[in-house]
This record gives C-alpha cells, sequence and structure tokens, in this order.
C-alpha cells in the first residue's frame, strides 16, 4: 500500500451524497475530483448526532465502546444540558493516540471531545465560554490549548466576536487557525470539523437555497486549506480526506414524551414547570430519544414506563416509530449506556425534553433537536453522509457504494502507514493505492 506522510482529515458536518454533485462543480472540488476517490454512503451510528459520531470517525469504535451517546452530558431534567466536550470521557485509544505513538505529530481544531486530549499537539477544542462573561480566548485553554496556539487563537478570535457558535464566522474562524497551524507546524495528521452545512439544514432543511451558498463556502475553504497545504510544502505528500458524520431529514415539528410521562405520574412537576423529581424522563437525542428510570432494576417501573410510551406509540399521532429496549440497541446498533428505552422517529416529528405545555409543537430553530432539518435517527434513514478523499495514497476515480463511519480511523491511520488493530471499523481498501 502507497502511504503518504501527512493526512488532513475534514468532517463536512452533515454533508450528504447528493451534495457532491454541485462540490464536484465548484473550483476547488472540481480542481480534484477526477483524482478523488468517493465513497457514495459512509453509514453513520446510532443517535446520527455529531458528538457520539465523531468519536465513532476518530476511534473506530461504535458507541457502546468509546462511552460517548449523546451530544450533551447526561444530566436529566434539564432542557438543554452542557455538551461532551473532553477527551477523558472517552473509554478507547483513538487516531492521535495511535499517531503519537509511532512519533507523528498532530494537530486537531474543533474536532469534537477532544478537550485536553494528551496526544494532540497542536489543538483547539470545540469549545466555547461556558457562561456569558467567560473570556472568548481562554477558555480554550481550559480545553488544552496550549500557550503557543493560544497564539493562533488570540490571532484570529475576532472573526467570532459577538458571533460565537454562528455560522459561517465559526468556520471563518477554524479555519484560519487551521491553516496557520498547517503552514507553521506541518502535522503530520490534522483533523478540522466545520458545521455550517449542519447550520443551514437545521434552519432551511435539508435542500435550500442557503444550504447550496454553504457548500459554496466549503469550496472557498477548500482552497485555502489547499494553498496552505503548498506554502508548507507538503501537499503533494499529503492525503486528504473530506468526510461526514450523518445526513438530515425533515421535520414537521417536535413531540415532547416528558409531557405524557408528567401525565401519566412517571414525572412530579411543579405549576411554574419546575422539576420535582422523577421515576422515568426522556433526554433527546435529536431524532430520538433516551428514557432513563430512577431505579433501572425495578421490573414494575420498567413495565409501566414501557407501558405509557408503547401507548402513545400504537396512539400513531406522537411519530414514534418504535420503543427500543437497551438490550435491543445494544445487540442491533451497538448502542448502551445505562437508559432503559429509547423512542425512534417515524420521520414526522423530533423529540424536546419539555415537561408542560402541548406534547407536540412545531419547529423551533432555537435548538438543532427540535429544527426544520435535525438527525439523531437510526443511520440507515434519509440522505446518507459520504466520503471524498485524493492524494499520494489514493486510488484516482475508485468508487465504493458503502462504507462506514467507523472505518474512517482505520482507513486514515492505514493511509499514514499506521495500524489501529483493536478497533470495530475496516481499512477501506477499495480506495487506497
Amino acid at each position: 500500500m502507497k502511504t503518504g506522510k501527512y493526512a488532513l482529515v475534514i468532517s463536512e458536518d452533515a454533508m450528504v451524497y447528493e451534495d457532491l454533485e454541485i462540490l464536484r462543480r465548484l473550483p476547488a472540488f472540481g480542481s480534484v475530483w477526477n483524482d478523488a476517490a468517493v465513497v457514495r454512503e459512509m453509514r453513520s451510528v446510532y443517535p446520527t448526532i455529531t458528538y457520539p459520531a465523531h468519536t465513532t470517525m476518530r476511534t473506530g469504535c461504535w458507541p457502546d465502546r468509546h462511552g460517548v451517546i449523546n451530544n450533551e452530558q447526561t444530566i436529566l431534567g434539564e432542557v438543554s444540558s452542557k455538551w461532551e466536550h473532553f477527551n477523558d470521557i472517552v473509554r478507547v485509544p483513538d487516531i492521535f493516540d495511535a499517531a503519537k505513538a509511532a512519533g507523528l505529530t498532530t494537530c486537531s481544531v474543533f474536532w469534537p471531545v477532544t478537550g485536553n486530549h494528551p496526544h494532540v499537539d497542536w489543538l483547539i477544542n470545540e469549545y466555547w465560554p461556558q457562561e456569558p462573561d467567560g473570556d472568548p480566548v481562554e477558555c480554550f485553554a481550559e480545553s488544552g490549548t496550549d500557550p503557543d496556539t493560544l497564539e493562533t487563537v488570540r490571532r484570529h478570535i475576532h472573526m467570532v466576536l459577538g458571533h460565537q457558535r454562528q455560522h459561517p464566522f465559526f468556520e471563518k474562524f477554524v479555519f484560519a487557525c487551521t491553516d496557520d497551524l498547517i503552514r507553521e507546524h506541518r502535522p503530520n495528521l490534522t483533523m478540522v470539523h466545520p458545521a455550517n452545512i449542519d447550520a443551514y439544514r437545521h434552519e432551511t432543511g435539508i435542500f435550500s437555497d442557503k444550504v447550496i451558498h454553504g457548500l459554496h463556502e466549503c469550496d472557498v475553504w477548500l482552497a485555502d486549506m489547499l494553498q496552505a497545504l503548498d506554502v508548507a510544502g507538503i501537499r503533494e505528500e499529503t492525503n486528504v480526506f473530506v468526510v461526514s458524520d450523518h445526513g438530515q431529514m425533515d421535520f414537521a415539528g417536535s413531540v415532547h414524551p416528558n409531557v405524557l410521562l408528567a401525565r401519566a405520574g412517571l414525572i412530579d412537576v411543579d405549576p411554574d414547570g419546575t422539576l420535582k423529581g422523577y421515576r422515568a424522563i426522556c433526554k433527546s437525542m435529536g431524532a430520538s430519544c433516551q428514557v432513563w428510570l430512577s431505579d433501572p432494576a425495578d421490573r414494575a417501573l420498567r413495565e409501566e414506563t414501557f407501558s405509557v410510551l408503547d401507548a402513545a406509540r400504537r396512539e400513531g399521532v406522537y411519530g414514534i416509530e418504535r420503543v427500543f429496549t437497551e438490550e435491543e440497541t445494544a445487540r442491533l446498533e451497538h448502542l448502551s449506556g445505562g437508559f432503559s428505552f429509547v423512542l425512534e422517529t417515524d420521520g414526522r416529528y423530533s423529540f424536546g425534553n419539555r415537561f408542560t405545555g402541548p406534547v407536540l409543537s412545531a419547529a423551533d430553530t432555537s435548538d438543532y433537536k427540535t429544527a426544520h432539518g435535525t438527525h439523531g435517527y437510526l443511520p440507515e434513514k434519509g440522505p446518507q453522509p459520504t466520503l471524498l478523499a485524493f492524494g499520494p495514497g489514493i486510488r484516482p476515480g475508485a468508487r465504493a457504494d458503502r462504507a462506514g463511519i467507523v472505518d474512517i480511523a482505520p482507513t486514515v491511520a492505514a493511509s499514514l502507514g499506521l495500524s489501529m488493530p483493536d478497533t470495530d471499523g475496516r481499512v477501506i481498501e477499495e480506495i487506497l493505492r
């Protein structure tokens, strides 16, 4: 197998195969199209959301092994919780560990769940001030950015001041930092995560003029990255992987099963909407929903909760396709972690976390989980994520129908001449020289 000395992985959050028809006609993607290999469909993980998926992408392991099962921390009783930013939750080694063990240098810019990763040399974690008055630069030091890399952050932080977590300001900052780190340090492995396509699909639905505009933005940023590789003098030695974590589907609105649990006496809520206690409670994953019990060993509670949820499914108006047990999701989708049930959408409604008010509500773009477009459903549903790769270790024009995002880490590692033997994924030999 022919390998390269460098690998660059760009994860275009929520990019799907249908987007390639537009991207291939744009200047930067078009310039590499004839030399690129493409995997049409890259099966995601359950739930099809960003943090579990990106942890699978860098570890080559399913969520039941790596331990990241939601974007948010498992804090029950909150409509929206803090996110899983830090690497210490990850229970298995990843591609950064493999690269450092082989003496290679590593860089990660806004790749999820990498906070304080010990084996990333130049680290800017996907992070932001956790309090309204938090320092927009120093917050990165909290999640592992060293003093030298913090200077790169300071150089470009003006791009997001006043626009934290807004797009495309977020991506302009991310790519400016990544380009500088490549030019200045030439890391052997660089992984970067923009999210403009994901944000635009949440806001406007999965196929829209704004999404097309976002694809044009991606083309401009790819051109900048290729120029950075040229300036660093490493483009001819770099294998570039443009990957994605999940697709999205359009939804009519959202369902709030905690309201049903409260009506059944399983959640105790004050008249003002304050949660007092619960015996069963739901935590949304977008288009699926984990159900947690106060005592998972209580068989009567388990049966009572299932009865309420399955009655809602059978009623047919709440958009619930299936009530999985944890044992079923572990067996069928490699997903486990202490919850008791998972609610799966039938494609009409995603899931919200409210305890009071109507069970059904219109789409709300203030939360990705309840937006016009979203994800979190079973991975075989909807438009599928895809992969495009080019470089010295890539077979030009190669085409493969299917692989999985669990295969990304082993394949990128192989392109660097590395091995990751203890993974659930495989090397996608079809696209490598």
